[in-house]
């Protein structure tokens, strides 16, 4: 019988850095594909921010894969990528699987390894399921957001009423 593919998320937290190596082996995570763009960097500035670079280094350091899957194109994407050192697929047509599919080869690790980190429910959560890969929901790190996005904004927080972001 074949499963109902649902764009909610295995854990719905209020920032990526709640996701430490305890968190990760409880899950049996080895490997994590990173939305950027209000996932791990406020679409509202063109810095990455401190606590996230920290972050990255100490999952790094803990063995932890990773691999940045962004929908977006512009040179800003590039620049976060070198700031994190991690490598990049970017123009991801994310919910489509193509790009997590190349991430996941990437990162070189089982897709029940491997967690999809992001802000969306339609893009993030849905292109995790698709792989079936775990998918762990963040809070958007800002409330700027392109047009599109915010239409899909309204329809999430309809899925999501009820649902409260572990903080």
């Amino acid at each position: 019988m074949p499963t109902r593919l649902t764009l909610m998320p295995d854990i719905y937290l209020s920032s990526v850095l709640r996701i430490d190596q305890q968190f990760l082996s409880e899950r049996r995570i080895r490997a994590l594909l990173m939305d950027i763009n209000n996932t791990l960097v406020p679409r509202s500035t063109n810095e990455p921010p401190p606590d996230v670079l920290a972050w990255i280094s100490g999952l790094k350091l803990s063995g932890i894969r990773m691999c940045l899957v962004s929908n977006n194109w512009h040179r800003s994407i590039m620049a976060y990528a070198k700031a994190f050192d991690l490598p990049l697929v970017y123009r991801a047509v994310k919910p489509l699987p193509f790009a997590l599919m190349a991430g996941k080869h990437i990162v070189r690790t089982p897709a029940r390894q491997i967690a999809v980190v992001g802000d969306q429910l339609f893009t993030d959560m849905a292109g995790a399921r698709l792989l079936g890969m775990q998918a762990i929901l963040v809070k958007p790190q800002s409330t700027v957001e392109p047009p599109h996005t915010l239409l899909l904004r309204n329809v999430e927080k309809l899925l999501l009423r009820g649902v409260r972001a572990e903080d």
